[in-house]
């Protein structure tokens, strides 16, 4: 699914809603997100998942193109960990 298609099935769910309202509600829940996550924090939603970062140490890479060795500085990077309904949605047995 892509955010358009979000929009669309937000906007079929609740008729009642203006279009540029439920895309405002989108913008805020995503920037919200991204924003403790850039603060080193981490968010949670209960039967979804859990959303942090986690850190990637410096590391030799390699350019593609010419095959040279790269120095690939530390970073800390989005994960994600999938919720105990999550998980049991994804693993059922055609219940």
């Amino acid at each position: 699914m892509i955010r358009s298609e979000l929009l669309q099935a937000l906007a079929r769910q609740n008729p009642d809603l203006r279009g540029d309202d439920i895309e405002r509600v989108v913008d805020v829940f995503f920037d919200e997100i991204s924003k403790r996550l850039a603060e080193g924090g981490r968010v949670e939603l209960r039967g979804f998942g859990a959303f942090s970062t986690r850190a990637r140490d410096p590391r030799k890479g390699r350019n593609p193109r010419t095959g040279a060795a790269v120095d690939v500085p530390a970073k800390r990077v989005p994960y994600f960990k999938p919720g105990k309904d999550m998980r049991h949605r994804l693993n059922a047995d055609g219940e």
